[in-house]
C-alpha cells in the first residue's frame, strides 16, 4: 500500500452509489472495504471489483457495531427509494439511527473521518426553493416517507452532536435525485421506471399533473462531489447540497425518456402520492465555492448511458426468462 493510499469503508457499497464509489476510490490507489446487508444492494454491482486485491466485501448489516481498522468511512446504507424504505420503515429508521450510531462509534474509535450519505429529502415539501443548506425543511414527522425523511434528519443531529462533544471529523452530503447505470431496476424511482417501461411499451405513470420537478444529476457527478467533500480539511462539516441545480418538471422528464428509446408507450396520469414534494433543486452555491464542484455530464448524456445499461439488463434478463418478473412496475418519484 503506497504512502498516500488509504484503507476505507464503504457501507451500503454494493448498491448503486457505493458500487460506484468503490470503483472511484479503487481508482484511486486505495483500499476498499466494502459492506451490506443486500436488502437493495447486489453483488453484480461489484463483481468486476472481486478480482481486484485491494478490494473486500463483507455481508452485514449497520444496526448491529462493526469492528474494523480503516481510515475513512463513507456510510450510504439506507435504502434510499419510497418502495424500499416504505416495505419495512422501522427497519429503514433503524438503518438511518442505530447505522449512524454504530458508524460514528467505530469513527470514534478509530479517529476516523466520517461522511453521511445526507438527502435532500431532509428538506421535505419545501416552502423555500430552490433549497440551501440553511433552510430547515417541511417535513411531515408521522407520514408514509417519515421513516426515510426524520432518520435522515436524525442521522445528521448525531453526526452533528458527536462532532460538538467528540470533536469527530465528519462530513454531511445532502444528496439531490442521482441517476445512471446499476440503478435497481425495481426502486420505484422516477428515471428507471421510465426507463424500464419505455422498453417494454408499458404505460408510462405520472403522478399529479407532472408538472412537479426534480433535478436530476448522473451518478459520476454525485460521487466526485462526495470524493472532494471527504477531502476537505477537518473544519469544512457540511450539511453540503450535491445536486443539479438544473430543474425539470416530471412530464418533461418522461417526454425525453420516450423519444430517447423510441417507445410508443402512453402516459397515463394517478393521483400524487402523499407528501410527494412538488418543488426539488438544490442551491449548490457552498459546493461550488467549497470544492470547485458543479455538475458536468448533461441530462441527455446521462439518459443515454442510463438507457443502455436498462437496455443490455433487459436483454440479459429476456435470456433468462426473467424479463417479465422484473421489468414491470409503477413509476415512482
Amino acid at each position: 500500500m503506497s504512502v498516500t493510499s488509504k484503507r476505507v469503508l464503504v457501507t451500503g457499497g454494493a448498491g448503486f452509489l457505493g458500487s460506484h464509489l468503490c470503483e472511484t476510490l479503487l481508482d484511486a490507489g486505495n483500499d476498499v472495504l466494502c459492506v451490506d446487508n443486500y436488502f437493495t444492494g447486489r453483488r453484480t454491482n461489484v463483481r468486476h471489483l472481486l478480482d481486484n486485491p485491494r478490494f473486500e466485501i463483507m455481508r452485514h448489516d449497520v444496526t448491529f457495531p462493526l469492528y474494523v481498522e480503516v481510515d475513512e468511512i463513507y456510510n450510504l446504507a439506507c435504502p434510499a427509494s419510497p418502495v424500499h424504505y416504505q416495505h419495512d420503515p422501522v427497519q429503514t429508521t433503524k438503518t438511518s439511527v442505530h447505522g449512524a450510531i454504530n458508524m460514528l462509534g467505530l469513527a470514534k474509535r478509530l479517529g476516523a473521518k466520517i461522511l453521511q450519505a445526507s438527502t435532500s429529502e431532509v428538506y421535505g415539501d419545501p416552502a423555500v426553493h430552490p433549497q440551501t443548506e440553511a433552510y430547515w425543511g417541511n417535513v411531515n414527522p408521522i407520514g408514509f416517507r417519515s421513516c426515510y425523511d426524520e432518520g435522515k434528519r436524525c442521522a445528521e443531529t448525531l453526526f452533528f452532536d458527536y462532532r460538538r462533544q467528540h470533536n469527530l471529523k465528519i462530513k454531511v452530503a445532502r444528496i439531490f435525485n442521482t441517476y445512471g447505470p446499476r440503478m435497481h431496476p425495481q426502486d420505484g424511482r422516477v428515471v428507471s421506471n421510465f426507463i424500464m417501461q419505455a422498453l417494454s411499451g408499458l404505460p408510462i405513470t405520472i403522478y399529479g399533473d407532472g408538472q412537479q420537478t426534480r433535478s436530476f444529476q448522473f451518478v459520476s457527478d454525485l460521487i466526485d462531489g462526495m470524493v472532494r467533500l471527504m477531502d476537505t480539511p477537518d473544519d469544512v462539516t457540511g450539511p453540503m447540497n450535491l445536486g443539479n441545480p438544473v430543474e425539470l418538471t416530471i412530464l418533461e422528464l418522461a417526454e425525453a425518456v420516450i423519444a430517447k428509446t423510441g417507445s410508443k408507450s402512453e402516459l397515463v396520469f394517478e393521483p400524487l402520492p402523499h407528501d410527494d414534494p412538488v418543488q426539488r433543486q438544490p442551491d449548490i452555491t457552498l459546493a461550488r465555492k467549497t470544492l470547485g464542484w458543479e455538475p458536468q455530464v448533461a441530462l441527455d448524456s446521462g439518459l443515454d448511458a442510463t438507457i443502455a445499461y436498462f437496455a443490455r439488463l433487459r436483454h440479459d434478463l429476456a435470456a433468462d426468462g426473467a424479463t417479465d418478473r422484473i421489468f414491470t412496475g409503477e413509476a415512482g418519484k
